[in-house]
């Protein structure tokens, strides 16, 4: 379909496809000197000591699992209102995801005070996921973490460029994951990036993303190596040098675009309230600077969601949904009925995610809002 404002779009241009046509003259494909400038960049941006650069975010936050020590018999806590790789990552070690509710209706990250109930002493981990772009409550998580001894992993894969009092999201936990996929606010296709302040963690990731090979095709290319050693169970989680090369460029228009993003949501808030007053919008008070990556807003609860997102459709806008609950999933049912979570429950039934990216205009918010004013009235 031919969308008049789609849900997302992507800035590339003529500085992706020089970059692209520079590694295909090289003829050198594989991981090698513009990943590793790649990940330099990424770690100086983001205020990490290293960045490992991964084939995707699922792959990222499986590593992270594995080098926390998740195993059978364990638990890590997660949200349910999130993708649901953010679950699968867990269990790929064999460790159970415990769900806990969010916060509510203003904050749509994962609660405190449900992850303080779940703990038990199976407990290993959480995994916060800063939905949107939002943080989660980092200090009192940590805090809580500190205290039960617990590894917490920041699925950053919403908040490239997000800040919680003047740091970063991702170098709050032990370490944070970000997703470079075709709808992220920087993208490569499919990619993703690892940040840790922990020198061992980071030799270990190195080691885990490439079969656990004590040396690379690059190392060998170089001559800095004839030969290698398999020192621990990794997989073929590499990146290669056309994405690494695409995330130099967007990562060099990353604070633009999300600038925009930023001014681009401030501009919806001030026309839903003006002309869509019953439509909740979230994290308008929230702590930090986003990198606004979604526009969730809240439908009231008497509205036909299936209807409203077909109305919208007739109009030439794309919505969504972020996300149907993790927990009430075919694949995890046998764990739906030992879970209550009212507020994600509620939530994920009344949530539509608007069109973002930084090429809209103020325009294109106005259309947007009127339509979804005009699909209130008929859903």
């Amino acid at each position: 379909m031919q969308w008049k404002i789609p849900l997302a779009d992507i800035d590339f241009g003529p500085e992706e496809r020089a970059a692209v046509d520079s590694v295909l003259e090289s003829k050198w494909l594989t991981m090698g000197s513009i990943t590793e400038s790649f990940e330099k960049a990424f770690a100086a941006y983001i205020g990490a000591k290293y960045a490992i650069a991964v084939t995707n975010a699922t792959a990222a936050l499986h590593l992270c699992c594995v080098v926390a020590g998740l195993g059978p018999g364990d638990e890590a806590i997660v949200p349910s209102l999130t993708f649901v790789a953010t679950a699968n990552a867990v269990r790929y070690t064999g460790a159970t995801p415990v769900f806990v509710d969010i916060a509510g209706k203003d904050d749509l990250n994962i609660s405190y005070h449900c992850i303080e109930k779940a703990i038990t002493e199976r407990t290993r981990a959480i995994l916060v996921v800063h939905y949107g772009g939002y943080a989660c409550d980092m200090p009192s998580i940590l805090e809580l973490a500190r205290e039960h001894n617990l590894v917490v992993i920041e699925d950053a894969a919403h908040a490239i460029g997000s800040e919680l009092g003047g740091i970063k999201l991702g170098i709050w936990g032990e370490m944070g994951c970000f997703s470079f996929f075709s709808n992220k606010n920087m993208t490569v296709g499919e990619g993703g990036m690892i940040v840790t302040n922990d020198e061992a963690h980071a030799q270990r990731l190195r080691l885990l993303r490439s079969h656990g090979m004590t040396s690379l095709t690059w190392d060998r290319h170089r001559g800095h190596a004839w030969s290698y050693d398999v020192v621990d169970l990794g997989y073929n989680y590499r990146i290669d040098e056309v994405r690494a090369a695409l995330g130099m460029v967007q990562l060099g228009k990353l604070p633009a675009n999300n600038e925009r993003r930023r001014y681009l949501t401030q501009v919806y808030r001030d026309v839903i309230k003006e002309l869509t007053p019953q439509v909740v919008v979230p994290f308008v008070d929230h702590d930090g600077i986003s990198a606004a990556h979604l526009m969730p807003v809240l439908l009231p609860g008497w509205i036909n969601r299936s209807s409203f997102m077909e109305k919208m459709k007739a109009q030439g806008i794309q919505t969504s949904i972020h996300y149907p609950p993790i927990h009430t999933f075919t694949a995890y049912n046998a764990e739906k009925e030992k879970y209550f979570l009212p507020q994600t429950e509620d939530i994920a039934q009344r949530e539509i995610t608007l069109p973002l990216y930084p090429a809209m205009t103020r325009e294109d918010v106005f259309s947007v809002v009127l339509a979804l004013a005009q699909a209130l009235v008929f859903a």
